[in-house]
């Protein structure tokens, strides 16, 4: 059974509304289980978000994304050493994506400039589930949020996936066919994390 589960994945793909009913499956069938997410509701986390409505430097939202999650990480860890299951909205890959897109043009080999930084210091996921959609079937389903966020954009989440098929080449990935339906999609993670 795997304890420390990730959901990446572009937005609109789907992968909250799945890491919510699997973290519900998991609880209603009796086990110990934490939901979270990043970024996180942490002071760290509030800024985060701050920056990114506001479009703010690609560098200040890349080191504000690392310091909430190596703070994230320390109680993600306290969580596994009590023996919980950790379903995680999001994590480092989220980083390495959006924000290795937006300084593609900035630096060289951005995503590895961004793992590099936080190589050792964070737990990692037993499996990272990859939720993979058409971008343009992505923004259709988040159209009529009450707010998009700059990164919501067709262009930029083109990249952003691009960027998560190319991190996604280890074994403790399982891409996911975002366009099925939930029900399906959840019971296959729900069946992995079992396995």
């Amino acid at each position: 059974m795997k304890r420390f589960i990730s959901f990446e994945g572009i937005d609109g793909s789907g992968k909250s509304t799945v890491s919510k009913l699997v973290y519900k499956k998991l609880k209603s069938d009796g086990y110990d289980v934490i939901y979270t997410f990043e970024p996180t509701n942490s002071e760290i986390g509030v800024q985060v978000q701050k920056y990114i409505k506001e479009g703010a430097d690609p560098f200040v939202i890349s080191f504000t994304f690392i310091a909430d999650r190596i703070l994230h990480g320390k109680q993600i860890k306290k969580w596994l050493e009590k023996e919980k299951i950790v379903i995680c909205d999001r994590y480092a890959e989220s980083t390495y994506s959006y924000q290795g897109a937006q300084l593609k043009d900035i630096i060289k080999r951005p995503m590895s400039w961004l793992q590099d930084i936080s190589e050792n210091k964070i737990p990692i996921p037993d499996r990272t589930f990859l939720f993979i959609i058409d971008p343009e079937i992505s923004v259709s389903r988040i159209k009529n949020r009450d707010y998009l966020i700059p990164f919501e954009k067709v262009s930029f989440l083109k990249k952003v996936q691009k960027n998560y098929l190319d991190l996604s080449v280890d074994k403790r990935f399982l891409k996911i066919d975002a366009t099925k339906k939930i029900e399906e999609i959840t019971k296959i993670c729900y069946d992995d994390i079992m396995s």
